[in-house]
């Protein structure tokens, strides 16, 4: 589950990470208010507008803007709530913005100059251990950094079993070139930050850029936030932080109805039980000359009433040019599904406008091939993955 950067700043702070501070706005005469009641908090002169989407790239697109005095608070705020902002991590269409961040500015004049950095703790797939990854190139692409400046970038991975060292933090910090009182802010920021990744079962907390300030400060004036779905019911208070406007509609209606459905951008929709099953089904579309249009697991249980409701979430993607159902009967009898399906087709009349391949293998899996073939309806039975495969290659032909 995604979260908007003011968001992942509320759990950083909970942890006691220091954070660039500010409020949400909804409308430009509120964006005004928030500046006021924020300068009188922390004495900033000047804010920074920030646009609230699940994207990064925001300031390439628009997005984060310095307004120097309230009447360009306002003009700025009026400007980017509404717009459908485009980065290079959203769609052409962009994302549509319902709300701004209003922060303190905190690149001030001082002793001395502000340095950016790169900070992210994450999962190491191939060790299976968590890991910080940190540069001093903060504020750039950080797949740029890696691919022209591999050397700029250094990781530090923490033993489940120990957790994070002191030795650790202290490397990072070293590692990033500080010293005297930055040196220990920073040891500080590196320890807190793990912790609340660790103890808010995140997937991702990544911060660009980590500002050390011109008094020697280290904070996190941006938070990217990813929690793990599966640990929400430890966090009842992270879960209810879901902007489900910022989620893609079928997905969200397909939770709500208990089924596992991914958007994709192919031309065959896919129906499964299993994840691995449904791995191995986009395999094999692609194999046969389509794209997977969806991944969609029905689970163990598919009568009528769930396969209809999957064909529903299918048919709402117009590039659907066929229906690959493809069932292991372990679980569910294969006849049970075969039934599931020529009902849902007969309720759903005319809804129905692309070919389907049904491929039944299992527990009564003849039985089941029968009742397609003798159902009447423009529905084809396969046995084998290939004979399947041929026949959704007939269908895209």
């Amino acid at each position: 589950m995604n979260l908007h950067e003011y968001q992942g700043k509320e759990i950083l702070a909970s942890f006691g990470v220091r954070v660039q501070r500010g409020k949400v706005a909804t409308t430009p005469a509120e964006a005004v208010a928030v500046a006021k009641q924020l300068t009188e908090e922390t004495g900033t002169g000047w804010h920074v507008i920030k646009a609230q989407v699940h994207a990064g790239g925001r300031g390439k697109g628009g997005g984060v803007k310095l307004a120097k005095n309230l009447q360009e608070v306002e003009d700025i705020a009026g400007q980017i709530i509404g717009m459908d902002l485009v980065t290079p991590q959203t769609s052409a269409e962009g994302k549509r913005v319902h709300q701004v961040l209003i922060a303190e500015d905190v690149y001030y004049p001082g002793d001395s100059e502000p340095n950016e950095f790169y900070m992210s703790v994450l999962l190491n797939r191939a060790t299976g251990r968590n890991m910080i990854m940190y540069s001093t190139e903060g504020g750039m692409d950080i797949e740029t950094v890696a691919e022209e400046t591999p050397d700029l970038i250094f990781t530090e991975e923490i033993d489940p079993a120990l957790g994070l060292l002191g030795f650790q933090a202290r490397r990072v910090a070293f590692n990033l070139g500080l010293s005297g009182m930055a040196f220990k802010e920073m040891t500080k920021f590196v320890s807190s930050l793990y912790k609340a990744y660790v103890s808010s079962d995140a997937s991702l907390f990544e911060i660009n850029p980590v500002l050390k300030t011109s008094d020697d400060k280290i904070m996190a004036v941006d938070a990217k936030v990813t929690l793990d779905e599966n640990a929400l019911f430890r966090h009842k208070d992270y879960a209810a932080m879901r902007d489900l406007r910022e989620e893609n509609p079928v997905e969200v209606e397909a939770r709500e109805v208990g089924l596992n459905y991914v958007d994709l951008d192919g031309n065959v929709g896919c129906m499964v039980n299993g994840a691995g099953l449904a791995m191995a089904t986009m395999d094999l579309i692609k194999m046969a000359g389509g794209e997977p249009a969806n991944f969609l697991d029905v689970g163990g249980t598919a009568d009528a009433k769930r396969v209809e409701e999957a064909f529903r979430l299918i048919l709402k993607d117009d590039n659907v040019k066929a229906i690959l159902i493809n069932i292991f009967g372990g679980i569910v009898r294969c006849d049970r599904v075969a039934q599931g399906v020529v009902d849902a087709y007969k309720n759903m009349g005319d809804a129905i406008k692309v070919p389907i391949i049904v491929r039944l293998q299992g527990t009564n899996a003849d039985i089941a091939k029968e009742l397609i073939d003798s159902s009447g309806l423009d529905v084809q039975s396969a046995v084998e993955f290939q004979e399947a495969a041929d026949k959704v290659q007939a269908v895209l032909a």
